[in-house]
């Protein structure tokens, strides 16, 4: 049915796939639910930075937002995906700087 030279085309061609889905595909998926998780385990006073690069305190979380506060009564309302990680609660903060 296959000749040698097409089932090591077709071989070659299931390798590729399969390097495709190893090295870019896997890790994506991987790394998205790392992110899930840490906004799932979000909760008020962490401290968090955004996908822009705004520092903030966690105040209120909503459905599909939360709401920092960015300074001295200023707070911003962001949506939850916009949160690219945790660095630390309020109160590992300041036992760090004790």
């Amino acid at each position: 049915m296959f000749n040698n030279s097409q089932m090591i085309s077709l071989l070659y061609i299931i390798g590729l796939f399969a390097l495709l889905y190893f090295l870019m595909i896997r890790p994506q998926q991987q790394r998205q639910k790392k992110h899930q998780e840490m906004l799932r385990k979000l909760k008020p006073d962490d401290r968090v930075i955004t996908i822009g690069g705004i520092y903030g305190t966690v105040v209120k979380i909503k459905d599909d937002s939360v709401i920092l506060r960015v300074a001295d009564n200023v707070r911003m309302e962001f949506l939850k995906s916009a949160i690219s990680q945790v660095t630390a609660s309020k109160e590992e903060a300041e036992k760090g700087k004790e």
